[in-house]
C-alpha cells in the first residue's frame, strides 16, 4: 500500500500513561492497562484507514519485569485476552501480526498463543502490527551484532539486516504519549532518523484524531537526514 499524503509508512508508539490515567480516576493500575488495551484496538483500526503500512507498539519492555508481580501478571493476562479476542478481527481486516523482542522467553502458554496468531495472520498484507514484548533495544542490538558476526561481517547493513524489524519499512515517526520525553530503550537503531513526536495525552485518552494530528505534524517536517 503506498503512503498517503502524510508520507509515513511506519509509525511506532511508546504507549505511556496507563498508570497515571488510573490514578487520576482513583482506580487500580490494572484499570488503566485495560483502558490502554481499548486504545490499542481503536488506534490499530485507525492505522489502516490512515494508510499506515506498519505500526510498532511498545507493549512490554525487558525492564517491565521490575514492576510488582501482580501488575506483571495483570499485563500478561490482558495481553493474552487481547490476542484471543482480536485475532478474528486481525484476520478479517488483513492485519499481519508481528512480535519483536525476546518473546520466546515468556510463559509457554503465552508463546503458544503468539505462535498461533503469527501463523494465522502471516498472509495478511494491509497493515503490519508489530508488538514489542519483552523487548529492549540494547538487547536487540547485541543480538543483531552477534548474528552479523556469525554470518561473517559486522557492518551497518549487516546489523540492520538482523534487527527484529528488518522486514518492515524504515521507521518514519515515533510517538510517545503522557508527556515523557525519552526513548526508554525502544527502537534505538531504527530511530536514528525518525521524527519524534511527544504529546501530554495519556495513552488511554489517545484517539484516532490525535494520531492524525501527529501524522499531520510529521507531514510538515523537513527530513534532511543530516544534509542541508
Amino acid at each position: 500500500m503506498p503512503a498517503t499524503d502524510h508520507g509515513a509508512r511506519h509509525v511506532a508508539i511508546i504507549m505511556d500513561g496507563n498508570g497515571r490515567w488510573a490514578k487520576k480516576r482513583l482506580l487500580p493500575r490494572v484499570a488503566g492497562h485495560k483502558a490502554g488495551v481499548e486504545a490499542v484496538r481503536t488506534i490499530v483500526r485507525a492505522a489502516g484507514d490512515l494508510g499506515i503500512e506498519a505500526m510498532t507498539l511498545y507493549a512490554f519492555s525487558s525492564e517491565n519485569w521490575k514492576r510488582p508481580e501482580e501488575e506483571v501478571s495483570d499485563l500478561m493476562g490482558l495481553m493474552k485476552r487481547f490476542i484471543l479476542s482480536d485475532l478474528d478481527e486481525f484476520a478479517a481486516n488483513d492485519v499481519k501480526l508481528k512480535v519483536i523482542g525476546n518473546w520466546r522467553a515468556l510463559a509457554p502458554d503465552v508463546v503458544a498463543l503468539i505462535e498461533n496468531a503469527l501463523e494465522r495472520t502471516a498472509g495478511n498484507k494491509r497493515t503490519t502490527l508489530a508488538v514489542a514484548l519483552n523487548y529492549g533495544a540494547q538487547d536487540e542490538l547485541v543480538r543483531a551484532a552477534k548474528a552479523a558476526a556469525e554470518a561473517g561481517e559486522i557492518s551497518e547493513a549487516a546489523i540492520e539486516a538482523h534487527l527484529d524489524t528488518a522486514d518492515m519499512p524504515p521507521l518514519d515517526l515515533l510517538i510517545r504519549t503522557s508527556g515523557e520525553v525519552r526513548l526508554s530503550n525502544f527502537l534505538l537503531w531504527q530511530s536514528a532518523y525518525a521524527e519524534l513526536y511527544f504529546t501530554d495525552i495519556l495513552w488511554p485518552d489517545f484517539k484516532p484524531a490525535d494520531l492524525k494530528a501527529a501524522l499531520d505534524h510529521f507531514a510538515r517536517r523537513d527530513r534532511r537526514y543530516g544534509g542541508l
